[in-house]
């Protein structure tokens, strides 16, 4: 999804928001402007926590 999103417009000013597997990692995407900004955070303790699949 990201993909085509970013194909279309990369500046569109979209956030895409990816969590690692253990739940300790969080990694953005974010765009606008004329370039595209790339976060992350790591937790030391905890989780972040993430909405289950209801679809698969």
């Amino acid at each position: 999804m990201a993909e085509k999103i970013l194909q279309v417009d990369p500046f569109s000013g979209h956030l895409f928001v990816f969590r690692g597997r253990c739940g300790d990692l969080l990694k953005i995407l974010g765009s606008g402007g004329q370039r595209a900004c790339p976060f992350s955070k790591r937790l030391e303790r905890g989780r972040f926590v993430w909405p289950a699949a209801k679809d698969g």
